[in-house]
């Protein structure tokens, strides 16, 4: 019975109960493309990308794709803004940014459903992943979709760093290639369903007045540092 009760939701999605998304506001299937197949001459091209990028991984560079892999609001935002921007000092944008959370996992789960597309690894043994995985489904990238939700969101509320959330969100996309778990068409998927969470969220008046109490709760800080 818990079984049918959870994928009875899982199935629901979008019509799941969102703080800022609207029912059915992103049509999965007319958004992301189908994967290339398992077998198609794309997939070979990505492997052997994956596993080009695996042979130059850097020490520095796994410990970077481990950071990555645990990346939260705050470590993405503050490498762009600096280290005032931090749960303890926003309490409103923490708080904002668990309820963003909240409406991404279920986005994740169903985008991945619709496509389902299994790891680089179990494609090729040769591929070794420098951070731990699951058999969760490639396609699209939950990291990028996150990361480029996070990107739009912030720059909403600081417009000037636009350029700068942009490429942060890019090097979460790369680190996540370099990692060995994605596909670049996962990245470049994730990506564009990130975004469109993002504009969906926006055209929501509440999202909006929050945005706006935010910039206010991050003024004193901003001043600061403009000293």
């Amino acid at each position: 019975m818990k079984r049918l009760a959870a994928l009875f939701l899982l199935a629901a999605v979008p019509a799941f109960a969102a703080h800022f998304l609207t029912a059915d506001a992103i049509d999965l299937k007319a958004l992301l493309p189908a994967p290339p197949a398992a077998d198609s001459a794309v997939t070979r091209a990505e492997l052997a990308m994956v596993l080009q990028l695996q042979a130059a991984r850097t020490p520095e560079q796994a410990v970077r794709c481990r950071q990555i892999e645990g990346e939260d609001i705050f470590l993405f935002g503050s490498e762009v803004l600096g280290l005032w921007f931090n749960a303890a000092q926003l309490p409103q944008t923490a708080a904002f940014f668990a309820r963003v959370r909240e409406d991404f996992l279920p986005v994740n789960r169903a985008a991945k459903d619709v496509y389902p597309r299994r790891r680089p690894p179990f494609a090729d043994p040769r591929v070794k992943p420098c951070v731990d995985f699951a058999d969760t489904g490639a396609y699209p990238s939950g990291h990028a979709i996150q990361s480029s939700l996070w990107a739009a969101l912030l720059t909403e509320i600081f417009p000037e760093q636009a350029a700068a959330f942009m490429r942060r969100a890019e090097e979460t996309r790369r680190f996540k290639l370099i990692s060995g778990v994605h596909y670049p068409t996962d990245l470049t998927a994730g990506q564009a369903l990130g975004e469109a969470v993002a504009r969906e969220m926006l055209k929501n008046p509440a999202v909006q007045k929050i945005i706006a109490d935010l910039r206010v709760e991050a003024a004193p800080f901003r001043a600061r540092r403009s000293l």
